[in-house]
């Protein structure tokens, strides 16, 4: 690396923004943008993070350390590495930022190094960003947040906290799970026509800070919830990650759009950019009768015919799912066999590749296989052969798989990647059925609190990389009962095809959850069990998984036109969102939703009106129309088309219908 100036490492910063400057969109905040990088790169000021060093703030440490620059350019990605090194005790902080010639954003993780010969002293209290904005709108501001997911109707709902002047909001998940309950780690920090997307990339406890101390400056801390250790000779540990997306507009809608746009062209997974990539699933192994559960009692031969089944009546689905149950286990009950994955051969005599060998050969389906790997149950095989890799507590018969153990990670690599290649499996799906943190906390020393969720954490990220290289175009399905841990490392590696553990099927549940999450993450799934249009509508996302069991009462004929149905509009569910009614949780309400096109001038329109609903007619006004032109709007349930302006539909469309529950299709496009 090479030491430059500080003048040097300032022009650097701005080139990217110069360069882009020819055709900025309108909504890109580029001047807030280098404002904060000039803030904030230069080395001779504090870099956007802070912690306790022996009792000594950072701020008043580090810009008088040495410091190190590199800068690279990988496509629309500027990265730059600068180490600050205390000349006393060696610790070096390596900080890696990086800006994009294509959007208003950046992001940046730091890392902790030892490099001196004894431990260093206490590092506590480590924010990943602790900063101040100022020259910020004057006008009212609000953060605009979500709850996590905590199998509900009301997860993800959106939250809005008032940021008065003086005010502070102060956020986290419920547990050791990054999105558990009480808060999924994005949100938009709103002030008058301008403001921030933030997005923390941890996958364990984290806690975000707020405020607004002045009327034209906000502030954000965030970091992990519980830091203070000390590092010995050589230990490197990490920062969570952050991302800020700079925006302006008369909506903070536009805030959400550009965030969801950044997520896609530079975090999401190559099956995520595109919808047609990301599966429309279908269960081939269900439970049975008591004491069947989840898939214990699937069988070979059940998945076979399953499969056949559904060929037989044209229901064709893009990927086979078998779920909890398919190992070797000593009870009747799918989580006590978790940590022993193996093929239960009693019902898979021949392993599961005859059943991947038949939905590979129904026209190249992709096959999903459920994990728990970070879940040791007691007297399951890694419990019995290799309890040092496992931290317990007392009386819990769960046990805890220790990721940060660089020999037990480089076994469960080569472990499960060789049942994945083994079975001919290519979506991996990972579930985390339980609470990490306490765990975490056993494992602690009083001067080392933090480490094992850093190291778990981690040894998350590389046990994902490790799978996603050891096995070509696989896919990662991230399921932590559900969608409780879902954050801006996760979701660069994975999908949430099944985002909440909230009752399975139940449709307006899923309308809420679509309407919270689709705000900040374009790709997930969720369940479908009914394909009548009100069901099946209310599960469409990026993925939908049907448990659909071919027997006598199945309405075949619907089955096949909502498969059709969700392909034809499956490309639209990508693009920019608005919700077009208010939120809400009850079935006395509407709830509508828009995906918009610009670049393609058309869009789609989901409405429905809940059982409960009273009235059969009510009024929407989309967004992102043109006033001046003219739009063809197709009311796909009763086969209906009329022409509008923009300025006509943005003063209201009205919808009708006359059934509740009941559901419309809405498509338009520019004509002219």
């Amino acid at each position: 690396m090479q030491r430059i100036s500080s003048l040097l490492l300032v022009l650097t910063f701005l080139i990217p923004a110069a360069l882009a400057g020819a055709d900025i969109p309108p909504t890109h905040d580029r001047a807030a943008l280098d404002k904060f990088i000039a803030a904030h790169v230069d080395r001779t000021l504090t870099p956007p993070l802070s912690f306790l060093y022996g009792g000594r703030p950072s701020a008043g440490l580090i810009k008088s350390w040495p410091a190190t620059t590199d800068v690279k350019t990988v496509g629309a990605k500027t990265i730059r590495t600068t180490v600050y090194t205390d000349p006393a005790t060696k610790l070096r902080v390596t900080v890696v930022t990086t800006t994009y010639a294509d959007f208003p954003a950046v992001e940046w993780v730091a890392r902790l190094k030892n490099g001196g010969s004894s431990d260093t002293p206490i590092i506590e209290n480590v924010q990943a960003c602790d900063t101040i904005f100022a020259d910020r709108p004057a006008g009212d501001a609000v953060l605009y947040r979500a709850l996590g997911s905590g199998a509900v109707r009301a997860d993800f709902g959106p939250v809005q906290d008032a940021l008065a002047v003086g005010a502070e909001v102060v956020f986290g998940p419920a547990g050791g799970r990054s999105s558990d309950t009480s808060a999924l780690p994005f949100f938009n920090i709103a002030s008058d026509g301008a403001g921030i997307m933030a997005a923390v990339g941890w996958s364990g406890r984290w806690t975000a800070v707020v405020k607004r101390p002045a009327p034209r400056s906000i502030g954000l801390k965030t970091g992990m919830t519980a830091t203070r250790f000390k590092l010995h000779p050589g230990e490197e540990v990490r920062t969570p990650s952050v991302a800020l997306v700079f925006w302006k507009a008369p909506d903070r809608l536009a805030g959400h759009n550009l965030f969801r746009r950044f997520l896609l062209a530079h975090h999401a997974p190559a099956a995520a950019k595109r919808t047609d990539l990301l599966p429309l699933a279908a269960g081939v192994g269900f439970g049975g009768p008591t004491p069947c559960n989840e898939y214990m009692c699937a069988t070979e031969s059940y998945a076979l015919a399953a499969i056949d089944r559904l060929r037989q009546f044209g229901i064709e689905p893009e990927a086979c799912w078998i779920d909890a149950g398919w190992y070797e286990n000593a009870t009747k009950y799918w989580w006590s066999g978790v940590g022993s994955w193996r093929v239960n051969k009693t019902n898979f005599p021949r392993g599961l590749k005859p059943v991947t060998d038949a939905a590979k050969a129904w026209g190249g389906k992709k096959f999903v296989l459920w994990f728990e790997p970070e879940r040791v149950y007691e007297g399951t095989l890694i419990d019995r052969e290799h309890p040092e890799w496992i931290t317990k507590l007392p009386n819990n018969p769960n046990r805890l798989f220790n990721l940060g153990d660089p020999a037990a990670l480089r076994w469960l690599i080569d472990d499960i990647s060789g049942t994945l290649k083994s079975e001919g499996v290519t979506i991996y799906r990972q579930d985390f059925n339980f609470d990490p943190a306490p765990y975490w906390k056993a494992m602690d020393a009083p001067d080392r609190i933090g480490i094992a969720e850093i190291k778990h954490t981690e040894g998350l990220y590389a046990f994902w990389d490790g799978l996603l290289a050891a096995v070509p175009g696989l896919l990662i399905d991230n399921c932590a009962s559900g969608g409780r841990r879902i954050d801006l490392e996760t979701v660069s590696r994975s999908v949430p095809l099944w985002r909440t553990d909230y009752n399975y099927w139940e449709p307006n549940g899923y309308q809420c959850h679509t309407y919270g999450l689709q705000l900040y993450l374009p790709w997930s799934g969720t369940g479908n069990g009914d394909p009548h249009k009100y069901a099946f509508r209310s599960s469409m996302g990026g993925a939908v998984v049907t448990g659909w069991e071919m027997n006598a009462a199945f309405p075949v004929a619907l089955g096949q036109a909502a498969m059709a149905e969700y392909r034809e509009i499956r490309p639209y569910l990508l693009c920019d969102f608005y919700p077009l009614t208010e939120y809400g949780t009850g079935d006395e309400i509407w709830s509508a939703m828009q995906w918009d096109r610009p670049e393609e001038r058309d869009g789609i329109i989901l409405a429905f009106r809940r059982p409960a609903a009273p009235v059969d007619a009510t009024v929407v006004k989309p967004h992102g129309l043109d006033p001046e032109a003219d739009y063809q709007v197709s009311f796909e349930d009763y086969g209906i088309a009329v022409i509008k302006t923009g300025r006509e539909l943005g003063q209201g469309l009205g919808l009708k219908i006359p059934e509740a529950p009941g559901s419309l299709l809405i498509r338009y496009r520019r004509v002219r």
